[in-house]
This record gives C-alpha cells, structure tokens and sequence, in this order.
C-alpha cells in the first residue's frame, strides 16, 4: 500500500465514494477472498473513472474489501462478531480507562464515541474490545470464537494489519479513521453502527471447522482404526507399517483431501471414500518418505532413526513397496475407480520427479530443469490431495483445471522459497527437491555443491552474477509463483473452497 494516506475529507465525499464503490463492485461478480493485487487492480479500475480519487489508492482497496466481504459478514450472526476498536479513538489526557492484557477497560466517561459503539456492538448480541493489532483477530478467527471482525483503524496501522487479513482470509470489514495520529482521532460513527448492524438471511456462511476437521484425521490413524483398513500386524513389514502410519505426524494431506470435501459439499459427516482416500494418501506419502531415505543414504527424519538404518535398504525399500501396495488395495475397495487413477498419475509423476533428481550430475544445471523437477516431484504432493478431495464429492469437475494451475504455481512457490531461505541462512544443506512441504531438511547427496539447486543453476546461467543478483532473482521467482497461485484462485467462487486455499497458501509459504 502507498504511504500517502490521502482519505475524502468530509463526510459527504466519503459517502457518495462508498456508494459508487458499491456499485462498482456489484459489477465485478467477485467471490472473497482477494488478494491484495487484485485490490489495487480493482482500486485502480475504479480511478479510472473517478480521477478525483487516484491518490486515494490504500483507502479505496479497504472499502472495495469491505464490499466484497458485506455480503458474508451480514450473513454471520451478531453474536458471532467481533468489534475491534482502536485506542485512539479515546480522549487523550482525559481517558479515565484502565488497561489489561487484552486493551482498553472503558470506564464509559462518556468523552468518547468508544462507549457507544461497544454498547451498540454489544445490545447485537456481539463482542468488543479496545485494543492494536489484528494479529489476536487471527487467532480468534482460527479458534472459532468468532466468525467475522469489523475493525477500526487508521490507515498507517491497517498498512500492517490489513494484509494479514487479506492473506488469512479473515471475513471482516475495516472501516479506516478519518485521520492518522495516535490520539484523539474521529471516525464515521454512524457508518461503523450501519455495518454493526447489518443482518441478512439471505447468505448464511457455513465456514469450515479445521480442528474438527484434524479431530477426525487423527482418529483415522489410530491402531485400531488402521488395522481396519490395513488388515492387523501378522509379520513384521506389516507391523512397521502399521507402526510407521500410526506413529506423529502432521497428516497434512489427509486434512487437505477431507477439507476439500467439506469445503465443497457443506457437509461435516464424511462418507467411507474420503476416509479410504485419506488413508491411502497417506500410505503413499509414507512411502515416498521411506524410499527417498534410502536413495539419499538419509539416516535420520524427524529426529529418529530411518527405517533403512534400522533394518538396512532392503527391508526399507520392502517396506515401502507394502505401503504403496495398501494404498492400492483400500482404494480399491472404495466405488470411484477415478481415486485409482489420481493416485497412480501422481506416483509416476513423482517418481520422474526422483529420477531427474538422481540424474542431477549427468544433467546441465539449468532452472528450466530445476523447474521440471519441482513440477514432477513437489507438486504432485500438493495437487493430489486437492484432486482427491474434488473426486470424492462426485461433482466440481469444473474445478479440476483451476486447482492444478494453483497446485504448479504452489509448488514452485515453496520450493524457491526453501532454496531462497536456504541461499539466506547458508545452511550449507540444501533442502530443494524435497517433496514433502513439512520437511524442510531433506539433502540431496548428489548435489556436488552445497548451495541450494536454484542457487546452482542461477549461478550457471548468470556467472556474472553476485549473491545479491542471485538472492533478488529468488526473491522475484518466489513472489511471482505465490502471486500466480492466488491468481489462480480468481475463477473460484466456492467461498470456503477459496477461504480454504488462502489459508493454506499462507501457511505454506510463511513457515
């Protein structure tokens, strides 16, 4: 956002601009979230025919945001919002209020609009608080102590704030002070009590529960739930199975595949082929981490001992051939013969990916090769789980080319992003090639250099090239490709579907 925090000066402009807005925006057909450059876009478009407003860009995207996310908020009960007020709106040197660890403790002197506000928020059946920062909004959100936030701000601290919202796709309104500085600043009350107030029946959001959600993933991988599937521990490859599949773990596939599904149809019972489909991919991923142990001569993951230096390469490598065998077998057992299909194109997929992998040292260290590599062995690992997911709902076809193009940009995304924190930190262990995004430590050991791959075939192309050249090209590559997979979240308009992957993307590209 611009530093210029250029904002209507009277009422009556702020009104007639947040009309135009909204109409402006009923034209766009847009579902939330969007990104913050299809704000500006959006922010530039609407200058276009309003010349008068060109300087107003950071004020203008905040409420082309808000008309985007109204519609959502007014569907979200009074009692499931939040209103987060700043402290500056409180009378500097005549505020009697105490502080906490949460804010402000209004003592309702009546100097202030803060007073008013909160009772307004409040007698809605809804929450309130005085405080900075939207980072504990973020966490509220996520712990489902409330579903949507109205937060008011000045437009110096909604610089900081506001891309968090954008980039957590946090349903909310920000409504911008009238004027920057830390005391005694004004804002549109009236407008901020309209947006309180709003209430339709006619969208009423159902948004995803993810702790539910990673509740039942881990119930599905217990023993007992396992040897259902699997069939009970009768020799010692299957109980290392078992007890590889059982033991920690994130289970971000499998939460993945089952919130797709949820996500898309609105439902919270899962049948028995998400539950099948999640097992399997996890089988698969499990086996891949096995395999690649034994090629790389990895001795430890996660702190623990490999199965191949527990046992040695054999057993290990039999060990993952029985995984992948089960992953077949329970997928076969469910009544979409398409899950087989996704699953076995993702495993060639990925072992092309290790091959050109293994083939590192006979093969011109160029980025389009890099490229292919990422392609063939890391996306695999975040498309498969999406195209699960969108199979077992038996519907959404449509959606398969939008979510493959976000999976490629992703990624590449993260893979630039490990080799540019790798290039940074100077681990000296290069972690690209890795086809698990929640391992960020797996080596390459025929790589003959120790910088990360990206880095090598940078520094081949460009030899001219010093580490400054080489870090912002990375840095470049890494915002193009993140920037790429939310633009191609545009032609979603499943809101928790798109809530979804923002949300992932976030995490991924920010651990």
């Amino acid at each position: 956002m611009s530093k210029q925090y250029i904002i209507p000066p009277t009422l009556e402009q702020r009104t007639h601009l947040r009309k135009a807005l909204k109409a402006f925006v009923q034209t766009q057909h847009l579902c939330p979230p969007v990104s913050l450059k299809q704000l500006e876009q959006l922010a530039d478009a609407f200058c276009s025919g309003h010349e008068e407003c060109v300087d107003m860009r950071p004020w203008l995207m905040v409420e082309i945001h808000n008309q985007i996310w109204l519609p959502i908020v007014a569907g979200v009960p009074h009692e499931r919002r939040l209103l987060m007020l700043p402290q500056c709106l409180s009378r500097y040197g005549q505020c009697q209020a105490e502080y906490d660890e949460y804010g402000l403790l209004c003592h309702r002197c009546g100097r202030c609009h803060i007073p008013n506000l909160q009772d307004k928020a409040e007698q809605l059946g809804g929450l309130s608080i005085v405080a900075e920062g939207f980072t504990q909004v973020i966490e509220l959100i996520e712990n489902r102590v409330v579903d949507a936030v109205i937060g008011v701000s000045c437009l110096d601290s909604l610089e900081k704030a506001f891309p968090l919202l954008v980039r957590h796709a946090v349903p909310g309104l920000a409504i911008a002070l009238n004027d920057s500085g830390c005391r005694d600043t004004h804002v549109d009350t009236d407008y901020v009590e309209e947006m309180l107030s709003l209430l339709s029946d006619e969208v009423t959001p159902t948004f995803l529960d993810h702790d539910a959600i990673h509740q039942q993933v881990s119930r599905w991988f217990t023993r007992p739930e396992l040897e259902q599937l699997m069939q009970p521990a009768s020799d010692p490859t299957q109980q290392i199975c078992l007890d590889w599949m059982s033991g920690e773990g994130k289970r971000w596939r499998p939460f993945l595949l089952s919130a797709v599904w949820q996500a898309l149809t609105g439902k919270t019972t899962m049948p028995n082929d998400v539950h099948r489909a999640a097992v399997a991919v996890e089988c698969f991923h499990k086996a891949s981490l096995i395999h690649d142990d034994v090629e790389d001569s990895d001795r430890t993951r996660y702190g623990q001992p490999t199965i191949n230096a527990l046992y040695g390469d054999a057993f290990a490598i039999n060990v993952g051939d029985a995984l992948l065998g089960q992953g077949y077998r329970i997928l076969a057992q469910s009544n979409n013969a398409e899950l087989q299909r996704l699953i076995a194109d993702a495993h060639v997929k990925l072992c092309r990916g290790q091959g050109e992998e293994l083939m590192w040292n006979n093969t011109p260290v160029t980025m389009d090769y890099v490229m292919d590599i990422f392609r063939h062995k890391t996306v695999p690992a975040f498309e498969v789980s999406l195209m699960l997911g969108l199979s077992c709902t038996g519907n959404f076809i449509h959606l398969r080319p939008i979510l493959q193009t976000y999976s490629d940009a992703l990624g590449i995304a993260y893979q630039l992003k490990d080799d540019l924190e790798d290039f940074v930190q100077d681990k000296r262990q290069p972690s690209t090639l890795n086809s698990q995004p929640s391992t960020l430590n797996c080596q390459l050991s025929t790589v003959t250099s120790q910088r990360p791959t990206a880095v090598l075939a940078l520094q081949t192309e460009h030899p001219t090239w010093s580490d400054e050249d080489v870090l912002a090209e990375l840095q470049r590559l890494t915002d193009l490709h993140h920037q790429q997979a939310l633009d191609a979240l545009n032609g979603l308009d499943q809101l928790e579907l798109k809530r979804l992957l923002y949300q992932v993307t976030e995490k991924i590209m920010q651990n």
